[in-house]
C-alpha cells in the first residue's frame, strides 16, 4: 500500500525515523513477528513514500516529523487534507504548511510564518497516494 519494502521500514524503525505501533520481536524459534502499522501509519507512510520518491532525503523528512511535533503538536495525518489544524503543501522540492488562521510556513524554517508579497507560489496539496505494486501479466 505504500510501496515502500520491508527492509525500507526496518531502516526506518531501527533508526527511529517511524516506528510501527506494534514493534516486531525475537519469536522462540528464532525468528522475528510483523511489525504491525495502524492505518493512521499507513497513511503516514504513504505520503512519507511520496516525498521519498520526489527526492526529499531521510534528513528532511525527520525534519518535517519533528517539526510538526515539536513546532505545531500534531502529528503528519493532521497535516494531510484541508480538515486539520495544519495542512502541508510542496512546491518543487520545497515543503510548505498553512495553519487554520492563513499563516504560511516554510517547514525548513517552520517557527516564523512567511510574509508573503507580490506573486503566491504554486503549491500543491501534498496527499497520500496508494502505491501497491502492479504485478507482471
Amino acid at each position: 500500500m505504500t510501496g515502500l519494502t520491508a527492509r525500507q521500514l526496518q531502516w526506518w524503525d531501527a533508526r527511529r525515523l517511524f516506528a510501527p505501533a506494534v514493534a516486531s520481536r525475537r519469536t522462540e524459534a528464532g525468528g522475528f513477528t510483523e511489525r504491525r502499522y495502524t492505518p493512521i501509519d499507513v497513511l503516514e507512510l504513504q505520503v512519507l513514500a511520496e516525498l521519498r520518491h520526489r527526492g526529499f532525503s531521510i534528513p528532511q523528512i525527520r525534519r518535517l516529523l519533528s517539526s510538526l511535533r515539536d513546532v505545531f503538536g500534531i502529528r503528519l495525518y493532521e497535516a494531510i487534507g484541508e480538515d486539520g489544524p495544519m495542512a502541508l503543501f510542496i512546491s518543487g522540492d520545497q515543503l510548505y504548511a498553512r495553519a487554520r488562521d492563513g499563516q504560511l510556513y516554510d517547514m525548513n524554517r517552520p517557527t516564523e510564518p512567511l510574509l508573503m508579497v507580490g506573486e503566491d507560489l504554486p503549491l500543491r496539496p501534498l496527499a497520500a497516494r496508494d502505491r501497491r505494486r502492479r504485478r507482471a501479466t
